[in-house]
């Protein structure tokens, strides 16, 4: 019995020794303390260093797009370092090519602020702004899929681009012990700037998805920063827009639609959707209404995991089906892709295949 009492006091006292250790290496070896960041040669600011390039970005109210929260697995928050940012780490160079890394880009969530560092941002970014907005509705489309429609504080607006996204903070909660941002696409008109919607499906485990799902209330209070993205709606054409989503992917092909309603853009559109069942479908009265008021415009779902008990009389098969069957030739025309990697790499594959430059396909891809 002594035995063991003395194996446990020993095992409790090596890991007390162990956590003062690592308390003290945090307290000095990882205390760099201030340096200077200087941003595209002419923006100046003193930061205590020892963190990571986005979190002091963010500590400074610059925000880098960043959709994995900075756990460096969505290759997001580039930025180009131009001195001070230490050897690039294993981490960062699966996300980087080899054109990026002859021009000195980095992952910012893995890029550490240990002494003075210069960096090069797009200056659009220098608009992104952070809201204290509340949410005034939540709507559930699917078992597995919300709809927030988010009001900015009184006097406040954002300006955006059909297609864009902002960044959600998911804060503590029970089960969940840290802050991360998650990226959202916009569903809204970019005519509202008062308002901001999101389709925010569910991921099992997710802090954010989790959050919205489970915790968040009409009437919360939630932090958001943006717009990000360079994918956006090209208004400056009359191609035919063949538009093409799955699941929440739906977000920014809705902005894009409201914005085509909102300004009486008389383009030819056809929007492929791509479900599994028909209770993965939402807001069908909304698409054939869209049908009835723009210019030239097809709702097009197709659905890949249907029965005969569904008694489903429209497309069947994944959404590039349906575009071998509908889209004839690619003459005039211009994409506009949203979803998981794989839908996309496919989707890429087949408007290729029938003829649409590479140039004149724009995708989001997202997890």
């Amino acid at each position: 019995m002594n035995e063991i009492i003395i194996t446990t006091a020993a095992v409790t006292g090596i890991s007390a020794i162990f956590a003062f250790l690592l308390t003290l290496a945090d307290r000095t070896i990882g205390n760099y303390g201030e340096v200077k960041l200087v941003i595209n040669e002419d923006k100046e600011y003193t930061v205590n260093g020892g963190s990571s390039l986005l979190s002091t970005l963010i500590d400074e109210k610059i925000f880098i797009p960043s959709a994995c929260g900075g756990k460096g697995t969505c290759g997001y928050c580039k930025v180009k370092v131009l001195d001070g940012g230490g050897p690039v780490l294993p981490t960062e160079t699966p996300f980087l090519t080899d054109e990026e890394l002859k021009d000195n880009v980095r992952l910012s969530c893995q890029c550490k602020v240990k002494q003075n560092i210069k960096i090069q941002i797009p200056e659009e970014l220098f608009n992104v702004k952070e809201y204290f907005a509340t949410v005034e509705e939540i709507e559930d489309m699917t078992s597995v899929i919300k709809r927030l429609k988010i009001k900015l504080p009184e006097g406040e607006e954002i300006n955006f681009k059909p297609g864009q996204f902002i960044q959600l903070k998911a804060p503590l909660y029970e089960g969940n012990d840290e802050e991360v941002y998650r990226a959202y696409s916009i569903a809204s008109s970019p005519a509202d700037k008062s308002h901001i919607e999101l389709f925010i499906g569910y991921v099992p485990g997710g802090k954010c998805t989790t959050y919205v799902h489970k915790y968040l209330k009409v009437g919360d209070t939630v932090q958001i920063n943006g717009p990000y993205g360079d994918f956006y709606f090209h208004d400056d054409n009359d191609r035919e827009a063949i538009l093409v989503a799955a699941g929440t992917g739906i977000a920014p092909i809705l902005s894009i639609l409201k914005h085509m309603k909102e300004y009486k853009i008389n383009r030819k559109a056809r929007f492929y959707f791509g479900a599994k069942t028909p209770d993965d479908l939402f807001l069908l009265d909304y698409f054939r209404e869209l049908e009835e008021k723009l210019y030239d415009f097809k709702f097009i779902p197709t659905l890949s995991r249907v029965t005969e008990e569904h008694h489903w009389t429209g497309e069947r098969g994944r959404v590039n089906n349906a575009i071998d069957k509908h889209l004839d030739n690619s003459d005039n025309k211009e994409a506009y892709l949203c979803g998981n990697p794989g839908m996309i790499d496919s989707m890429v594959s087949a408007l290729m295949e029938k003829g649409l430059p590479e140039e004149l396909i724009y995708f989001d891809k997202f997890d």
